[in-house]
């Protein structure tokens, strides 16, 4: 696909748009760094400016798809590619490396949602552009952010998504795909999914809004706690729990859920919210030899006396035991913390073991 006297020869003697386009088609080879001789280079981008004034689309979106991927593409071609029809533009906007993100932000403003979507699955999108992205882009758009593995999407810019599309199902779908969600904005989905179910149950089933209400805050309680215990950054973890009590969900059942699934973090982030104490401080408490460390803390948490005991051999469980990765791991780990606490029953009032396995039912179930 060199491009030789000969075509140059026949684009002057032959100025046909087939003729043009065939040019436009060898004239990356030269911008993609395989020339090495600066003579072809400038002359490749003497011709690149030329034809990206073309009269004819087809001409144009030729050149466009052979140099998309150019890295000595002149810039202010590149922008005039970017900005020209979506035939010539979609192939720059979505490779062109010559583009910046300032320039991929003006372009995203004054563009409509097709060409968002090409910058949307650029490889590598930065930060930046995704948020500009998210607070220009249409539903079709964000989605298609979101579907882009390589894009680096910041905490805030995923709590804006759930903001202004949460409700919509490719959304949430899309969402709930990505590799790595914060913890934030996963129990932010989690109520929405709950809203929804809800809403399905009360009106197909004609159920008391009681009954429902129950059971809905049992399996949103499941839900949050399996998000937990997996490897997560401890400002997440705080962030979560914040949000848990400032809505009135950081229940003694999640809290019991999350040591059950092995989260000492979440725990300890609970204990020292519910305190009012700085999280080092509860975490002291928590791993105080004695036992007089946990119980001053959680006497301080205004939870039920009666869940005490039940925490406290759940968190004894927790310490002594170490996860491995191995298959069905956190299977067994759930399991020999429920067989403790059984085991221990006498320890516990009957109204409180059974709060404990109300509560756990679905734990007891996955354990048997």
């Amino acid at each position: 696909m060199e491009l030789n006297k000969e075509d140059i020869a026949r684009l002057l003697a032959d100025p046909s748009p087939q003729s043009r386009a065939d040019v436009a088609a060898k004239v990356g080879f030269h911008l993609s760094g395989q020339a090495v001789n600066e003579t072809e280079i400038q002359l490749s981008q003497d011709i690149v400016r030329h034809l990206a004034r073309d009269i004819t689309v087809q001409v144009r979106a030729a050149l466009a798809v052979s140099v998309k991927s150019a890295r000595k593409l002149p810039h202010d071609v590149a922008m005039q590619l970017a900005r020209d029809v979506e035939e010539v533009a979609l192939p720059v906007l979505e490779f062109s490396a010559v583009l910046s993100d300032d320039d991929l932000v003006e372009i995203i403003h004054a563009s409509p949602p097709v060409k968002q979507q090409a910058v949307a699955r650029r490889e590598n999108v930065s930060e930046k552009v995704a948020e500009v992205i998210v607070e220009k882009g249409d539903e079709k758009t964000v989605t298609t952010l979101l579907d882009n593995k390589t894009a680096r999407i910041a905490p805030q810019t995923f709590e804006n998504v759930v903001k202004k599309y949460g409700d919509a199902p490719p959304v949430q779908q899309s969402l709930v795909r990505r590799e790595r969600l914060p913890l934030v904005v996963a129990e932010r989905l989690v109520n929405r999914v709950s809203e929804a179910l809800r809403e399905h149950l009360i009106v197909h089933h004609d159920l008391p809004r009681d009954v429902v209400a129950d059971i809905i805050m049992q399996g949103r309680e499941q839900a949050t706690a399996n998000l937990l215990g997996g490897p997560s950054a401890q400002h997440d973890v705080e962030d979560l729990v914040d949000q848990l009590k400032k809505n009135g969900r950081l229940t003694p059942s999640l809290i019991v859920r999350a040591l059950c699934v092995g989260d000492l973090g979440f725990f300890e982030a609970s204990m020292a919210a519910l305190a009012d104490i700085p999280v080092q401080n509860a975490r002291a408490l928590v791993h105080d030899k004695g036992r007089l460390g946990l119980k001053s803390l959680y006497d301080r948490t205004a939870l039920p006396p009666g869940m005490y005991p039940i925490i406290r051999v759940a968190l004894e469980v927790v310490q002594e035991t170490q996860m491995t990765g191995a298959e069905h791991d956190r299977e067994r780990y759930r399991a020999r913390v429920i067989e403790r606490i059984l085991t221990q029953y006498e320890d516990f009032s009957a109204e409180d073991l059974q709060y404990l396995l109300d509560k756990l039912s679905d734990l007891v179930d996955k354990a048997a």
